[in-house]
């Protein structure tokens, strides 16, 4: 009898979302500094979830970032995959709640946060 318990799979977006993206110039050769409150974010969120860093970003940028900020052991993968989750945490998207004229609105008026 397997008894394993499964986690709920939670991607999480690096910029915008982790770390202090917008404000410096973008660079793809660095990473802001991680944001205040991330890691007790994290740490509340792995409790819930198996988490995976999703980044458009250089991969092995992104896991060395992981690594100097003490974040990799919260973290199952670094992906830039969209894979199968229950949860996506990104600073660019819009909830899709079943209304197709409400959507469209809101895209029409999108800011990311930081702007």
């Amino acid at each position: 009898m397997n008894t394993k318990i499964f986690k709920k799979k939670i991607l999480i977006d690096l910029d915008g979302v982790l770390n202090e993206y917008g404000k410096e110039p973008f660079d793809e050769n660095f990473i802001p500094k991680i944001k205040d409150g991330a890691v007790d974010f994290i740490k509340e969120v792995s409790q819930i979830g198996e988490l995976y860093l999703f980044t458009t970003r250089n991969l092995l940028l992104s896991s060395k970032w992981l690594l100097e900020n003490n974040l990799d052991k919260y973290f199952k993968d670094v992906t830039n995959v969209k894979i199968p989750s229950f949860l996506y945490i990104d600073d660019r998207c819009i909830c899709f709640r079943g209304k197709y004229d409400q959507t469209l609105e809101e895209i029409k008026n999108f800011k990311v946060y930081w702007t």
